[in-house]
């Protein structure tokens, strides 16, 4: 797991571990908003790694409201695995990835969607496009 903020910028490691602990319980995007003024207002700006690990879990529980179990964005690749009876309408979902020439089929139970050039920022920014266009 990236930093989430390194230790020059908070100092022990008690304090890194109460936040780790505090954006893992954030259930929802109030409670991750919350927990990024609260860091802001303690920390000042926040290094990218911070906002990179907070859009994240934005994204993991994004994924959990659309039954995707698991997803594997390494390289340009971005490969969605879908919980057998998710709510995301099969034939809406094939339909995008039709429309989409980025998007292709993968096995049963997947959707894959080609990136652009890999880099962490831009999965994040094509995973969101995906959710929108899901939810």
């Amino acid at each position: 797991m990236p930093a989430l903020l390194p230790p020059e910028y908070v100092g022990d490691v008690h304090q890194r571990l109460s936040l780790y602990k505090k954006l893992a319980s954030c259930d929802g995007d109030d409670a991750l908003q919350s927990l990024q003024e609260e860091l802001i207002d303690r920390y000042g700006r926040l290094p990218e790694a911070a906002r990179a690990l907070i859009e994240t879990h934005r994204l993991r529980l994004a994924a959990e409201k659309l039954g995707v179990k698991k997803i594997d964005a390494s390289g340009e690749l971005i490969v969605l695995s879908f919980v057998p009876d998710a709510p995301v309408d099969p034939a809406r979902l094939f339909a995008m990835l039709q429309r989409r020439a980025q998007h292709a089929p993968g096995r049963p139970g997947e959707a894959a969607h080609r990136g652009e050039d890999g880099q962490p920022r831009h999965r994040l920014q094509q995973l969101r496009a995906v959710f929108k266009a899901l939810a």
